[in-house]
């Protein structure tokens, strides 16, 4: 399982914000945004001041990526 936060990229460059804006914005530490940025799991909390911040829901931030996983055998 995984998380994408590509989405969240992208919300930033169309509102014309770098991360370091996302950072005060939205209250959040720069560890929070080394984790996005390596696409890892973050808090709940984290997540609720960037949609609180952005005005948006959360997916239109993250969304969840399952992996490829090897098929069952018989």
């Amino acid at each position: 399982m995984g998380w994408s936060y590509k989405r969240l990229w992208v919300c930033l460059a169309e509102r014309g914000m770098k991360k370091t804006d996302l950072l005060r914005t939205a209250g959040i530490n720069s560890t929070t945004l080394a984790k996005m940025g390596k696409n890892e799991a973050v808090t709940m909390g984290a997540l609720e001041k960037i949609c609180g911040a952005l005005e948006c829901n959360i997916e239109d931030i993250v969304e969840f990526v399952p992996t490829q996983s090897a098929p069952e055998k018989s």
